[in-house]
């Protein structure tokens, strides 16, 4: 993992003695609210529908047990004992009091995290695959890189005042778990077909939101050293000719689709030719220093199969099926990644207690190399886990209230915090994930319904990733009715799709039974072995809306 530098240290320092000198002038009304809110934004700090919400990032969401630890304190003193993980591999607070904030942020200083960035039109949090530097389908862990543009774009001062908010996304795998054709930048690492060599694929123009899209390849194989510069291009063609009159068209996405991709790539290849690009470019000395803090672990040598872990599976079939579940293959014989799942039935999708966040830094501090991470899915994964020591682990978790054996099925639901705490949001999400979570809380269930990503937003702004889940829920204010609009057949994988609308919103009663229609039609027409999002695509809509329509006929 990455440990700051002086420079990090103090540029945080100064960060949190400068944010508590305005908070105490906006406490004392020496900065009106409208003042304060463009300060506020650049902590990290939301005014939402009931309290301020701070936002902490959590770079490519890797954290230690320190970390954690030191997140749960806050979360005990100065919010209601939980935390929620978001879609951007974050964590938020709800109710923190803003006199207190100076002092939260001075504890995250104390263990090396802050909240710039974290809000406002500025580059956000840098996000990578969770599975970074153990899947065994990487060609080179993506954290360097993510480390390397968090460091670039920190504070930038040509890019601290975009025309909208800016998310990149970074990868190094086969299979992309970082969804990065819906960002502004969306970064592959692949081998060039050639030369053999590591390199860059460049996406420009994803984004989901009001208007979704999925990225534009603008390079297939941008050579590594070249990195910060191109991105330098990238963002000095959307400062300059992104919108700024109308805060729904701003997005890169916007500029990209207007003029086309072709010519938005001219303009950053021109953009980039001019570019004094080694006064750019980190040298290698400074790529090396960064790509040292990311060697692996001290793995042992051990079987690529433990008994102990076969023996337990085959005496315990609960544990057999979290196991087959929650796990993926690690890249060193004899490890795993574990997901734990933060969807348990019925509860917010995304939240921890304080307490629960403790026993997860405990795990990670024993079986996991002092390493966790937190996934664009809103669960944590404990990357280098000994296959032998999944039993006691599973236990530990299962005291804890962790142990739902659901990861990627249809209980594992993407959802924003909506109507319940979001000033944006239109309508509730977590009720309506919580609904759909109890009509499909049987086990065996789920597992013969096979993978199956539902993800629910409160609002257009879309923070709940509906427009590319398998089945997306949209929640929207009708006269006065929170209505939910469903959409089919997205996805957020290498095979990026932005789903479409089967019909008319539905009342939040009804959302369940669409969605046990639309999965009945699936059950019914598959071939074997196929996902649901597979049949999608091969039966097309026309079956899923029609077992829709007796939804809406049935609420009518």
């Amino acid at each position: 993992m990455y440990r700051y530098d002086e420079f990090d240290e103090r540029f945080v320092r100064e960060r949190v003695a400068q944010f508590a000198d305005q908070v105490s002038r906006r406490l004392d009304g020496s900065l009106t609210e409208d003042e304060f809110k463009p300060l506020r934004l650049k902590n990290g700090v939301y005014l939402q529908l009931h309290a301020y919400m701070l936002r902490i990032a959590v770079p490519y969401g890797t954290l230690n047990s320190r970390q954690l630890r030191q997140l749960a304190l806050i979360g005990e003193k100065y919010d209601r004992g939980y935390g929620h993980f978001t879609t951007r591999q974050n964590l938020q607070f709800n109710w923190p009091k803003l006199r207190d904030i100076p002092e939260i942020l001075g504890l995250l200083a104390d263990v090396e995290m802050h909240c710039i960035q974290t809000s406002g039109n500025c580059i956000r949090n840098v996000t990578a695959d969770h599975f970074a530097g153990v899947a065994q389908d990487e060609i080179e862990d993506p954290r360097p890189t993510a480390e390397l543009i968090r460091q670039w774009s920190s504070a930038h001062p040509e890019f601290s005042y975009l025309p909208r908010k800016f998310k990149i996304a970074v990868t190094g795998a086969e299979a992309d778990r970082a969804v990065i054709k819906a960002h502004d930048i969306g970064l592959r690492l692949r081998r060039h077909p050639d030369t053999h060599e590591v390199c860059y694929e460049v996406s420009v123009g994803g984004g989901l939101g009001r208007t979704p899209m999925i990225g534009k390849v603008v390079r297939d194989y941008l050579p590594k050293k070249d990195l910060l510069a191109y991105l330098e291009a990238i963002m000095r063609v959307y400062n300059l000719e992104g919108r700024r009159d109308n805060k729904y068209k701003a997005r890169v996405k916007i500029l990209v689709h207007e003029i086309g991709a072709e010519e938005f790539t001219r303009r950053v290849e021109a953009e980039f030719a001019q570019l004094d690009g080694p006064s750019i470019n980190a040298d290698l000395e400074e790529v090396a220093r960064i790509a040292a803090y990311f060697a692996p672990p001290a793995y042992e040598t051990l079987p690529a199969v433990s008994n102990t872990l076969e023996a337990a599976k085959a005496s315990n079939p609960a544990f057999a099926r979290w196991v087959e579940v929650n796990t993926a293959p690690h890249k060193v014989p004899g490890y795993t990644a574990l997901t734990i799942s933060l969807k348990p039935i019925g509860q917010a999708p995304g939240d921890a207690t304080s307490e629960q966040m403790r026993v997860v830094a405990d795990l990670a501090q024993r079986y996991s190399f002092d390493e966790l991470r937190v996934t664009h899915a809103q669960n944590l994964v404990l990357p280098h886990v000994r296959q032998r020591d999944l039993f006691a682990i599973w236990q530990k978790l299962g005291e804890a209230g962790l142990a739902e054996a659901n990861i990627g099925l249809v209980t594992d639901i993407i959802a924003c915090p909506g109507l319940d705490y979001c000033a944006l949001a239109t309508a509730r999400s977590i009720p309506i994930a919580q609904a759909i979570q109890q009509r499909f809380a049987n086990e065996a269930r789920q597992r013969e319904i096979g993978p199956l990503g539902i993800k629910i937003s409160g609002c257009i702004n879309a923070c709940g990733h509906h427009h590319v889940g398998h089945i997306g829920i949209l929640g929207l204010e009708k006269r006065g009715i929170e209505s939910y609009q469903i959409t089919l057949g997205g996805d957020a994988t290498e095979n990026a799709a932005i789903g479409e609308i089967l019909g008319p919103g539905l009342a939040a009663e009804d959302v369940p039974d669409a969605i046990e229609r639309i999965i009945a039609v699936y059950l019914a027409e598959r071939a074997e072995g196929e996902s649901f999002i597979d049949n999608v695509r091969r039966i097309g809509l026309a079956p899923f809306k029609a077992a829709f329509q007796e939804t809406t006929r049935a609420a009518a």
